[in-house]
């Protein structure tokens, strides 16, 4: 066993003695050493409940064999940073989530690992730990809130935003506003749509790294605490297997999860994760394959935010593994944490509830969710969750309103300074100019509160929160700080999106763009010290999942 470097032989006396003075005895110095990830605090919805399914992954680990010792890793919540300076940590902290688990684990030696997480940078960081390391790993993800209710109608967390803008039009009241506040999010859990937490969380099952179920039960049901149980005997097994990582993480798995996704509906920020998970598992996974997949894929379900149903029918329609039932005959074999091909998962369920989860036959759209545009303003890519785009907006032509923050674009839509026709372009909040390329929910969720996501399309080489809806295009590539075409944007350039070409092409003739190359300054660095300085001289662009190298 790994642990054994630091508990047995002579020379490790001083080593055991440290171990004793933790609590341990020899009959458990024998064990199996499972690390345990947690990344529990007090600040996040989706985190809060995870003292309680911690107890129950211990008495798991110890009823498996194994011996648990956690550890803490942080967890930002991106609801609470989205506006203001906490946004620019949101993504950059999925680094530090990776470095964190991979040095706890390689300086304690442990045989195996537990990775407890939920929500959007920290599953994403506890699966790239997993993958670097190559040492047996099983993930929890802490699951789903229960739907708010206002005014006897089910509601999720987005929609929140959209009431600050009703709110502004003065269409709600100071009190009205905030009962929504105190309505939309009831407990304990993730945010209750298909957004980047419950997504990844679909995703980290489709894998093959988690427990079939645990991507959608929700936190405060008892088969979460279940399923916390058997994932903690379940670490114990794969540590006596030998089963790791990259025995799982294979192209074929990173090609099911994007059908998974493709087939729910979800988050864009996919286009970041998982491409940055295989570069940790040694996968070459070309940004092409979303597309590709995408097109061969149905969109299966109707999901908040652009769509009908909660985390909670999902669940109860069968989860995941009815997803993958309809897919099956598209799936290819794979190994899973069950032991189980995924295959095997996908022909033994059910659906539950046809109403939730479609068949092919009678598919929400014909193509996933997910589409990647190019053109001569993105000529390395741009994504768009195209299931969110309503038929009318699949093809746009508007004039350009540029602006350099998403604070700038923010006032200037809830000041009634955007009009229907225009594309609303964000420029400087990639990887490197934001840096840490922040989610836009402020200004897409305004669009919508405005009435104008009907009639205006968004741009951005930032990134969009799983809960925005409309035709809004992100991770231009290159983005604006590296010189890409959208830093040559401006005031009153007509911009042509079709989503079914897949092309986005800025009107401008290559003189003129030549000119205006000859003219551009790269911007001052919006923050110049500390850990973001250094992200923003390390990051990759926003077409190879904003990596470090």
């Amino acid at each position: 066993m790994r642990s054994d470097t630091i508990k047995t032989g002579v020379e490790r006396t001083p080593h055991r003695s440290l171990l004793y003075a933790s609590g341990m005895n020899q009959e458990q110095m024998s064990r199996p050493f499972i690390g345990v990830a947690s990344s529990f605090n007090d600040m996040v919805p989706g985190h809060i409940g995870m003292r309680d399914l911690e107890r129950h992954l211990e008495r798991g680990i110890y009823a498996g064999g194994g011996a648990a010792f956690f550890f803490g890793i942080p967890g930002i919540c991106d609801g609470l940073a989205m506006g203001h300076r906490g946004m620019h940590y949101a993504l950059a902290s999925r680094e530090l989530i990776a470095d964190s688990v991979e040095s706890m684990a390689e300086a304690h030696a442990f045989d195996g690992l537990v990775l407890l997480t939920n929500c959007d940078k920290i599953t994403p960081g506890m699966l790239m730990a997993a993958a670097r390391l190559n040492i047996p790993a099983v993930v929890l993800t802490a699951g789903p809130m229960l739907a708010g209710c206002v005014g006897g109608q089910r509601v999720s967390y987005a929609e929140s935003y959209y009431a600050v803008a009703q709110y502004q039009q003065g269409k709600i009241s100071e009190a009205e506003l905030e009962h929504w506040a105190e309505q939309a999010c009831p407990g304990a859990g993730s945010c209750q749509g298909m957004y980047t937490a419950n997504t990844m969380a679909c995703v980290t099952e489709a894998l093959g790294m988690s427990l079939s179920g645990a991507g959608t039960a929700l936190a405060v049901s008892a088969k979460k605490r279940r399923l916390a149980y058997e994932t903690g005997m379940t670490a114990v097994e794969l540590v006596r297997r030998d089963v790791c990582p990259r025995q799982l993480l294979t192209p074929a798995a990173f090609r099911n999860a994007i059908r998974l996704d493709n087939a729910l509906g979800g988050s864009s920020n996919t286009v970041l994760h998982i491409p940055a998970i295989a570069y940790e598992a040694g996968v070459e996974l070309p940004l092409d394959w979303f597309d590709q997949l995408s097109r061969q894929t149905p969109h299966l379900t109707s999901m908040k935010p652009g769509g009908l149903h909660f985390m909670e029918d999902l669940d109860r329609a069968g989860g995941v593994p009815a997803v993958l039932h309809v897919l099956a005959d598209m799936l290819e074999s794979n190994p899973t944490v069950n032991g189980q091909d995924i295959v095997e998962i996908a022909r033994a369920a059910q659906v539950a509830d046809p109403e939730v989860v479609h068949g092919l036959a009678n598919p929400y759209h014909r193509e996933g969710g997910i589409a990647i545009l190019r053109g001569n303003l993105a000529p390395d890519g741009a994504v768009v969750k195209q299931s969110a785009v309503s038929p009318n907006m699949r093809h746009f032509e508007g004039t350009a309103r540029v602006f350099a923050s998403e604070e700038a674009a923010s006032e200037a839509i809830l000041g009634g300074l955007i009009s229907s026709g225009e594309v609303v372009v964000i420029r400087y909040e990639g990887p490197k100019g934001g840096p840490g390329m922040r989610e836009m929910l402020y200004p897409t969720s305004y669009i919508t509160g405005m009435g104008l996501v009907e009639s205006v399309a968004l741009i951005t080489d930032g990134r969009f929160s799983g809960a925005t809806v409309g035709l809004s295009l992100g991770h231009i590539s290159p983005e604006a700080a590296e010189g890409g075409p959208i830093a040559l944007v401006e005031e009153g350039d007509r911009i042509v999106i079709d989503v079914d070409k897949r092309s986005i092409e800025l009107l401008v003739e290559d003189a003129q763009l030549q000119r205006r190359r000859a003219a551009w300054q790269a911007p001052a660095p919006k923050i110049s010290t500390g850990y973001l300085a250094r992200y923003a001289r390390l990051v990759t662009s926003a077409s190879t999942g904003a990596i470090l190298k």
